[in-house]
């Protein structure tokens, strides 16, 4: 199990993947085959819900199929775990976010995440972003993670834990490429000048990537080259 720093998440949010239901259903969801499975057979994309949750404010059941162009929101101590397309997701409690269509009604062209934390992983495409209170990112094939802190004047986190990503933020530009998490703070004012600014990883773990790389056939950056680096928000693998 990889070490994680908490800011204002508690350890059980962070360890959802290791719940037995969490194994179960997603066990489930590869034996049956996956996202085009689900589809053919008019089965949920819905791998896992605990907790309340609203589509479109209404209710959430796990039997639904979340499509592009629906809002999502998460209540007090909700995880859910859904696919659309080549990307997964994870949605941590007390959060809002919507997911708008792409080329298919099953593709995501952008994901905005308005409260809260989403961890996801995206299969390669093009023209696919997160947006953010304070931050956009242009996501190629990568997994990431992005939380708003709202008690911190709605800072936004973002972190690169594979991939490539084009960060903005107020008019600054940056292009992260990361092996094994690299992580920024987004401002809406500057700090020491600056808009975008190095982090440490935070409030995630290697685990929960891999869990969601595993629903859409897909490994890590780590997984692949079976070697990690320091997690200490720089991006870089040990060689």
């Amino acid at each position: 199990m990889t070490q994680h720093l908490l800011q204002g998440r508690q350890e059980k949010e962070i360890l959802w993947f290791q719940r037995r239901d969490a194994l179960k259903a997603a066990a489930a969801w590869v034996a049956m085959g996956g996202l085009p499975a689900a589809l053919a057979q008019q089965r949920s994309n819905i791998v896992q819900l605990n907790g309340d949750a609203t589509i479109n404010g209404n209710r959430l059941n796990p039997q639904q199929t979340i499509q592009t162009g629906d809002e999502i929101q998460t209540g007090p101590g909700a995880s859910l775990v859904f696919v659309i397309g080549n990307s997964a997701f994870q949605v941590r409690q007390n959060s809002r976010l919507s997911v708008e269509r792409g080329a298919t009604l099953n593709a995501v062209s952008l994901l905005r995440l308005l409260t809260g934390a989403v961890a996801s992983v995206w299969g390669k495409g093009v023209n696919r972003s997160i947006v953010m209170p304070t931050l956009t990112a242009g996501i190629r094939g990568t997994g990431v993670y992005a939380e708003v802190f709202a008690d911190r004047g709605n800072r936004n986190y973002f972190c690169n834990c594979y991939g490539t990503v084009d960060l903005g933020a107020s008019g600054q530009k940056q292009l992260s490429q990361a092996q094994y998490h690299q992580s920024f703070w987004a401002d809406a004012e500057p700090k020491n000048g600056l808009y975008l600014s190095p982090a440490q990883a935070l409030n995630h773990t290697d685990e929960e990537l891999e869990f969601l790389a595993g629903l859409v056939d897909q490994r890590t950056a780590w997984q692949i080259v079976g070697r990690k680096g320091t997690k200490d928000g720089s991006g870089r693998m040990t060689y």
